[in-house]
Order: structure tokens, then sequence, then C-alpha cells
């Protein structure tokens, strides 16, 4: 079963947001990452120390089946942030082909902003905004091997 939770976008005070997000509902951040924690990439330039502080993604869980989601964007990544679009469904899926079947299905005639693809933090995901201008992003966690 696929679940979709809501995906903010901060301009520089994810932080801030989400210490006071826990602190109204309670509980433990699922994951907390900087962007000083993802690999470099050949032939990028370095991101400054400021950028590098800056969330990544963090991930709240609210109930059983819903979590707040969001990353700041920083200086150089940060073009297309204004303040009322920084909201996106995230799409949690139960295999690659829902994902593959939904993100092609749902962006086509849109924007794809990230192409479908393994990460480097291990899962298959993507980002598009649809033709009707919705910001969505698609994931799937394989199974890890314990």
């Amino acid at each position: 079963m696929v679940a979709v939770n809501v995906y903010l976008t901060f301009d520089g005070n994810c932080e801030e947001a989400f210490n006071f997000y826990k602190s109204v509902f309670g509980g433990e951040f699922a994951v907390f990452t900087r962007f000083n924690e993802m690999p470099s990439v050949e032939g990028q330039p370095a991101m400054s120390e400021a950028d590098g502080n800056l969330v990544m993604h963090v991930m709240l869980p609210i109930s059983a089946e819903t979590s707040l989601m969001a990353s700041d964007t920083g200086s150089a990544w940060s073009s297309n942030f204004k303040q009322g679009n920084n909201c996106s469904l995230s799409i949690n899926t139960t295999s690659k082909d829902e994902a593959d079947h939904l993100f092609n299905g749902l962006s086509a005639g849109g924007q794809i902003t990230m192409p479908l693809e393994q990460t480097f933090w291990g899962a298959y995901f993507g980002m598009f905004t649809d033709k009707f201008g919705v910001h969505w992003m698609v994931n799937y966690d394989a199974p890890q091997d314990k």
C-alpha cells in the first residue's frame, strides 16, 4: 500500500521549525541529516559551511501512518524557493515497479526535477512538479538484508 506524507521545504530554518513541531507533537526524529553528510560529487563546487549545516532531511512521525518530513534549501539551490511553494506530497511505495508506475503516470506533462534513480542514501527516489503545479516526491526503500 502507498503511503503519502507532507514534505515541507524551509529557507534555512528547518531545524528551528521541526524542533517546534516536535515540542507540539512529541516523539523523536526518525531521521535527521545535514547536507554536509552527503558525499561530495566530482565536478561540483564545494558547498559553503553554512549550507553544509542546513537540514538535508528530517522526519518526525506524528501517527502510525503519517510523518512530517522536510529539508532546507540553500543559497546554491534556492532559486525556485518561494513562500507558498514549499510543500510537496511524498509517496512511499511498496515496490520499485509501483514507484516507476506512479512517477511516470503523475509526472506526465509535468516537469521532472530529479529523475527516479538509486540514491546515495539507498532509496530509489525522484521528484517532479505535475502539470497542475503540484510538487511530488516518489520513494521506494528496498527491504534491508539482516
